[in-house]
Formats: structure tokens, C-alpha cells, sequence
């Protein structure tokens, strides 16, 4: 490998969040975007070839090498892995929403999901899955939440266009045949 691989992958695997191009540059700022992102092609090809069992994935903007799915399992009952806590069905269909209708506001969640979810949404900010980005016009001014960085990391997305689109979660969601 030269030696711009090379560094790229010691940052990224001493990284224990995905690093975005622009942070990458500033390791080797002689580097133009075209070399950094030949060097990201090159180190992905080399897991992706040569079989090892890490890859390198772009998630939420930025790089990092992740363990392949297929070892995941094996390493999280082996418990040489921090597990990620838990969401509740709760929590998570506030995510969902948040995720897909953003920016949007407490009340229309509320509406939409029929419960309050002050305490909900308190949880995902306080595990910075959303964030406030904004305030609505109108009376009061209510607070705008959209999802993080974090969410995109947490959830293996490059971006919010990677999630499923509605047709795709009918399919996803239809109950399994009944075997007779």
C-alpha cells in the first residue's frame, strides 16, 4: 500500500466514529480530494479482495472500517463488542417518525403517534439520535427536530435517502404465510 493508505487506515481504525473527507485532508493536506478518495477506493478494495473480516464503509458523511456483518453475531456473544442499548417500540416509532417527516415538531409527533412524547424525545436527544434544527413559524415558536449524525452512524446509513421507502416497509411488514 502507499503510504496515503496506509495513513488513512490508521486514522480510521484509531477512529471509533466515522471521520468525514474533509477531517481525512487535514492528515495529509498536500493530498488533493481526488488522491484521498483514490486512497479510500484502494483501502476498501484491499478489505473487499483480499477477505478480511472488516470493511470499509461510508456512514453518515464520513468513513469508517466496520466488522462484517456476517462476524457480528460471533463477536457480540463473545461480548468483545460494546452492545448499543436498546430502543423501545416506543422510542423507536418516534424515531421513525422524526426520521422520515423531519423537520418536524413535538405536536405533529404527538398527533401522528397519538401519546405524548415529551419524555421520548428527551431520551433520543439525551442518546443523540435528534437534535433541535429549528423553530416552526407560528404561535410560540415550537422547537423543529431532525435525526443526528449519530442516528445515521447508529442505523449503517450514508445518508436519509438510504431509508426504506414506504412500499418497501408495506412488504417488509406484511405477515409471514401461515404454513398448513
Amino acid at each position: 500500500m502507499i503510504p496515503l493508505v496506509k495513513l488513512l487506515e490508521a486514522a480510521l481504525f484509531a477512529s471509533p466514529r466515522p471521520i468525514p473527507v474533509e477531517e481525512l485532508k487535514a492528515l495529509a493536506p498536500e493530498a488533493s480530494p481526488a488522491e484521498i478518495a483514490s486512497a479510500l477506493d484502494t483501502l476498501r478494495e484491499h478489505y473487499d479482495v483480499d477477505g478480511h473480516g472488516v470493511e470499509l464503509a461510508e456512514i453518515g458523511g464520513g468513513w469508517q472500517i466496520l466488522t462484517r456483518a456476517e462476524y457480528t453475531e460471533a463477536i457480540e456473544r463473545a461480548q468483545l463488542a460494546a452492545r448499543p442499548q436498546r430502543l423501545s417500540a416506543a422510542a423507536l416509532e418516534t424515531l421513525a417518525i422524526i426520521a422520515y417527516r423531519q423537520p418536524i415538531g413535538r405536536t405533529e409527533v404527538e398527533e401522528i403517534r397519538g401519546v405524548a412524547v415529551g419524555s421520548i424525545l428527551k431520551s433520543l436527544q439525551e442518546r443523540a439520535l435528534i437534535d433541535v434544527v429549528g423553530r416552526a413559524e407560528g404561535l410560540g415558536r415550537p422547537l423543529l427536530y431532525g435525526t443526528t449524525p449519530l442516528f445515521l452512524e447508529q442505523f449503517a446509513l450514508r445518508h436519509l435517502e438510504e431509508l426504506p421507502r414506504a412500499d418497501e416497509l408495506a412488504i417488509a411488514l406484511r405477515p409471514s404465510p401461515q404454513p398448513l
